[in-house]
């Protein structure tokens, strides 16, 4: 009899299945520990013996694996999402990136996802928000942000073992359409015709840094002096210049009533530039001979504009600032863009698009890809996929490369020129 015992008792960490009382098949299985030390099992009941060992088993192997879910009261997608983007995502990503991450969990996935269990949330979930995203006005762009913000967020939640599966890794976002990031660099005529107009505008050489080099905004609006060496004729590049964010400042007792960002005792709260994040950013980019020029002189109108401005002057090191001193605001910079743009009679176009210009242009003059790479900061590993990206064919190429194809098959121009005329002669 004490042998029949000792050969049914179970071994540690083995499941229990019993037949209950209320002739459902229920079975423990033993998941690990609690916070507190204590054993953590889960009850599982099924009206067959067959269905419920499938059940122990594909739970066994979750628990071994590690995907399992952990102990205590499962979480929501909106709390989970909440507490990750801002205790876990915000220390570690930049600035920018956890803008857009903080944007998509309050206003699209909490209000459209959030009430799921995230151990229960499916793709069809989130299929049918990025549909419902679209049908409410937002562009595919926007569906495809709160679909990789979801995606690396359910990320965490598995690594985690608060959830078995990453639905959003397995949810399809809506198409991008091929013409929505279309873009079509500028013209030589149209840069001209910026060009001329810059020539008018102060701060000048900013725009001139975009449109031959192909600087990103935050590049050049992170510039200073010190990372200009004219006499050499090169600078180096290794921050960027951050949007401002600001709090209110005014006392709670006595609120201004206005947006912390026109509040007259605003403080800011996120620093001025960031060191550029990769080794490919942190780089050396040569000035061509106009640009030195156009330094030059803008150096010159700023202490200018200091010894006009005396006290009131915001004394720092960049190199394009306010008429007052202190650093120009990248919302200040894209609205000059564009009354640029308007100005010159040029079709309008994002200020990125310069960039993928200057990329243009550089591939126009035949300027090695490495040399290309080097100048726009591209990562060697990627810089392929990111020339396809900022590369276009424009109608010249293709008539040059007519032509090239005319001389290869057909001869000379002039060759063909001196056998029309020997036909008509016959």
């Amino acid at each position: 009899m004490a042998e029949e015992k000792k050969r049914t008792r179970r071994a540690n960490g083995e499941s229990a299945i019993y037949l209950g009382k209320d002739g459902r098949w229920h079975a423990r299985v033993p998941m690990g520990y609690k916070d507190d030390g204590s054993p953590y099992r889960r009850h599982l009941t099924r009206p067959t013996r067959k269905e419920l060992v499938d059940e122990v088993r594909r739970l066994e192997k979750q628990r071994d694996e590690g995907s399992a879910r952990q102990p205590g009261k499962p979480w929501t997608v909106a709390k989970w999402l909440e507490h990750w983007v801002q205790n876990i995502a915000k220390p570690v990503v930049s600035e920018n990136t956890y803008d857009g991450y903080e944007v998509a969990v309050r206003v699209h996935l909490v209000p459209g996802i959030g009430r799921h269990r995230i151990d229960r949330l499916e793709p069809e979930h989130l299929e049918s928000l990025y549909r419902r995203m679209q049908s409410a006005g937002s562009k595919a762009g926007t569906a495809h942000q709160a679909h990789r913000t979801a995606r690396t967020a359910l990320g965490e939640a598995v690594r985690r073992g608060h959830a078995a599966k990453n639905a959003a890794a397995l949810a399809k976002p809506p198409r991008m359409e091929e013409d929505e990031n279309e873009v079509e660099p500028y013209s030589v005529d149209e840069v001209q015709s910026l060009l001329l107009e810059v020539n008018k505008r102060r701060n000048s050489a900013r725009w001139m840094l975009a449109l031959s080099l192909g600087l990103r905004q935050g590049e050049t609006l992170g510039l200073r002096w010190s990372d200009v060496d004219l006499d050499n004729e090169y600078l180096k590049l290794r921050r960027n210049r951050l949007r401002p964010k600001y709090e209110h400042g005014c006392r709670e007792a006595a609120p201004c009533g206005r947006k912390a960002g026109y509040c007259p005792d605003r403080v800011q709260v996120r620093r001025e530039t960031k060191n550029t994040k990769s080794r490919a950013g942190r780089r050396a980019v040569p000035l061509p001979g106009p640009l030195v020029v156009m330094l030059r002189s803008h150096r010159e109108a700023q202490a200018r504009e200091r010894t006009a401005a005396a006290n009131l002057w915001t004394e720092s090191e960049y190199v394009f600032t306010k008429p007052l001193g202190g650093p120009l605001s990248p919302n200040t910079d894209y609205h000059d863009w564009k009354r640029l743009l308007e100005d010159a009679s040029v079709r309008d176009g994002r200020l990125h698009d310069a960039r993928h210009t200057a990329g243009t242009v550089l591939m126009l003059l035949g300027v090695p890809d490495r040399v290309i790479d080097q100048i726009m900061g591209w990562e060697p590993g990627g810089a392929a996929r990111m020339r396809a990206r900022y590369l276009h064919v424009t109608d010249p190429m293709l008539k040059e490369a007519a032509r090239k194809i005319e001389r290869a098959i057909w001869g000379a121009p002039q060759n063909l020129a001196v056998d029309k005329d020997q036909d008509n002669e016959a």
